[in-house]
């Protein structure tokens, strides 16, 4: 209760009750977040018992740096008696916001430092390097270049199952390497192209949407298997991996999974293009420790191949003898 002997009190006295400014008080009047009680004979504002605990509710909404109209909206709950609503949307709306905001720090510490490790002649370079790309990063230049790679009329789920495997995300709190990682393939994704280099795999350029979508889907299968044997430093071989490996190009093609066919495919696939460099930037950046690189689909590819191409010359020495 205020001391007057009306019960209330005037603007310099709520305002040194709250601990703010007069001008703070009379913000928060002009915009209908505090409504006055009456007016003195002089014109001046009065406020009643309750204003000094609303002042204080406005006074810590504001101070986790929410807007006017959202207060607004959580004292037109509070008064309705209704719980929750306003304020935790906006309270989940503050958290997502301050969480990319320190992504975007993490991230800028992260290539500051980059540049600063790297020897001096190479700073200007790297900061280009690092400096054109946004913070957070965005991986949208990652999944046009996919997009532009991938066969025609593939099925819109089977591209969005690709780019969830192809399209790395970045860490939410990288080390210098990491941010190096991600800038180059940036860089690589986003440069000039060289028109006469192909990139679609031979293998899969006859492909139509039905038999896309079966192929891509048996190489996923056979890259999730290939990486669980590579996490266990195991060296290619025959297997289920293997065996999931070449049913999907058997059964996109339509055609029966024998050794003439194994050995055609391994030729084929050794022979199509490759974009090893993208893959040696994604382990890098989705690789926690340097030394034990997590498998990509590119290396898993490499590694299914490998298998494929042992098993291939193992069946012809056979069939010489």
């Amino acid at each position: 209760m205020f001391s007057s002997w009306d019960g209330l009190c005037g603007i310099g006295e709520l305002a040194r009750r709250a601990a703010v400014s007069v001008k703070t008080v009379r913000f928060y009047s002009d915009r209908g977040l505090l409504p006055e009680a009456s007016r003195s004979p002089g014109g001046h504002r009065r406020y009643g018992p309750d204003a000094l605990e609303r002042l204080r509710l406005i006074r810590s909404l504001r101070t986790l740096d929410l807007p006017v109209s959202t207060v607004h909206r959580v004292l037109e709950d509070d008064d309705a008696g209704r719980t929750g609503g306003a304020l935790e949307d906006a309270v989940a709306g503050q958290l997502a916001e301050l969480g990319s905001q320190l992504a975007a720090l993490r991230w800028r510490e992260a290539a500051l430092r980059a540049v600063q490790e790297s020897p001096p002649s190479d700073r200007p370079g790297r900061l280009l390097l690092v400096g054109a790309v946004a913070a957070p990063p965005n991986t949208a230049p990652l999944a046009r270049f996919w997009r532009a790679w991938l066969p025609p009329r593939m099925p819109a789920r089977s591209v969005s199952a690709f780019l969830d495997a192809a399209v790395p995300q970045p860490p939410e709190d990288p080390g210098p390497a990491q941010v190096l990682a991600f800038a180059r393939l940036y860089a690589m994704v986003t440069g000039p192209c060289d028109g006469d280099a192909p990139t679609q795999p031979h293998a899969h350029r006859s492909a139509g949407a039905r038999e896309s979508a079966v192929l891509y889907a048996g190489l996923a299968e056979a890259y999730d298997l290939a990486a669980v044997q590579m996490r266990r430093g195991s060296g290619p071989h025959a297997g289920e991996a293997l065996e999931g490996f070449v049913d999907a190009y058997a059964r996109a093609g339509d055609v029966a999974d024998t050794p003439g066919f194994r050995r055609a495919l391994a030729g084929r696939l050794a022979a199509d293009p490759r974009i090893d460099r993208y893959w040696e930037l994604t382990a890098e950046l989705v690789s926690p420790h340097a030394d034990r690189p997590e498998p990509t689909p590119g290396t898993a590819h490499d590694w299914l191949l490998a298998a494929l191409e042992s098993e291939s010359r193992t069946s012809a020495a056979v069939q010489r003898d």
